[in-house]
């Protein structure tokens, strides 16, 4: 039987990174990376691959109701985060930017916004037009980030029409303390997936590894708290610690931490939906990371390094590529896809053309993004 190791060998553009041999061969031993994959390119951030051919620009914008704004000033963030989004601060100017983003061919959005000072996005005015939209345009989805909520905030969440609800877990109280700036206990957090999930909505929370300063802190916690849950999936991120305060510097998570923690979440979280979402320090870091969630057996992978795609491939993963959103194409039901849509790779193929031209660079070029 080959190895994973020779096959992480065998993909050119996966040289750069550096792996440990034995996490390699815990997920292989594992035989997690079996089923299908789906690779997302959501249009809210700019993506550039020599294995997938983006189409659909604009598909999928983020907007913003409080345009750059942000009460909490976290120091992995400051707010920064927000400021490339399409401000839409009265619900007039949601509804304008909506149908504007439609008439440019979008199929869906992330709403979010900057938090007051308790971790709250105050969209309480804009909940009326969140409904004008979702029944004027049935087909355009909302995954909304909701930050904390009481049970009433969440109800009304659920009667907006939203289909996908999204917040972060942290399982630290320092971290909370630390980085959020915030006031309240960790329980809070599992409050809040609790009042989500007992609604209809497709709740989908994050976890940010490495948000402690870099340092793996809460996220064993965190994934206690989704298991005691059951959202409709979970979205891994990696702090990316760009905008952090030289006094309060960051450290990037080394790539095989991460890689222990997306192992982690598979073996905790069997059958649920895991994805690593479009957040992670860009380089080498993140070549080793895509690598390690396609081993892992992660479902879903936003903005692939070059290499994911052909890795998938070679461990033997069915192969589907979307512009959306990960937290809200978590199945194609969701998404709007007939099931037949989507680009597939034959892998038998594919390995016939490698044998035949050993190491190929971009044999997987051009394999073109769903637009809807």
């Amino acid at each position: 039987m080959t190895s994973w190791r020779q096959i992480l060998d065998a993909v050119d553009a996966l040289e750069v990174g550096q792996y440990d041999d034995a996490l390699v061969a815990a997920m292989q031993a594992r035989g997690g990376a079996r089923e299908a994959i789906r690779f997302h390119v959501p249009t809210f951030k700019s993506f550039a691959s020599s294995e997938l051919e983006p189409r659909g620009s604009g598909a999928w914008p983020a907007v913003s109701v409080t345009g750059g704004a942000c009460k909490l000033q976290c120091d992995h963030c400051r707010a920064k985060i927000l400021e490339p989004m399409l401000p839409a601060p009265t619900p007039a100017a949601l509804w304008r930017v909506v149908n504007e983003a439609i008439e440019r061919g979008a199929h869906g959005m992330l709403l979010t916004g900057g938090s007051n000072h308790r971790d709250e996005v105050e969209y309480g005015a804009f909940y009326p037009t969140i409904r004008r939209i979702k029944d004027a345009f049935p087909a355009f989805r909302i995954a909304m980030h909701t930050a904390l909520v009481t049970r009433e905030t969440a109800g009304r969440i659920a009667a907006s029409g939203v289909d996908a609800a999204m917040l972060d877990i942290i399982g630290a109280q320092d971290t909370v303390q630390q980085v959020y700036h915030l006031r309240r206990p960790v329980a809070d957090f599992e409050r809040s997936l609790q009042y989500l999930t007992e609604t209809r909505l497709r709740v989908v929370p994050h976890i940010v590894v490495g948000l402690h300063y870099g340092r793996l802190l809460g996220e064993w916690a965190a994934l206690e708290i989704v298991a005691r849950h059951r959202p409709a999936a979970l979205v891994l991120v990696v702090v990316m610690p760009f905008y952090a305060p030289a006094h309060r510097a960051f450290a990037i998570p080394p790539a095989r931490e991460v890689g222990r923690v997306f192992l982690a979440a598979r073996e905790r979280l069997p059958g649920l939906p895991l994805l690593l979402g479009c957040a992670r320090p860009p380089g080498r870091v993140k070549v080793e990371i895509d690598a390690y969630a396609v081993m892992a057996g992660l479902n879903g992978i936003a903005h692939p390094s070059d290499g994911t795609v052909e890795l998938a491939v070679r461990l033997g993963r069915e192969v589907r590529v979307s512009p959306a959103c990960c937290s809200i194409a978590i199945d194609d039901a969701l998404l709007g896809l007939a099931p037949d849509n989507g680009a597939a790779v034959d892998v038998a193929d594919f390995l016939r053309r490698e044998r035949a031209r050993p190491r190929a660079v971009g044999a997987l070029a051009r394999i073109p993004v769903v637009a809807g």
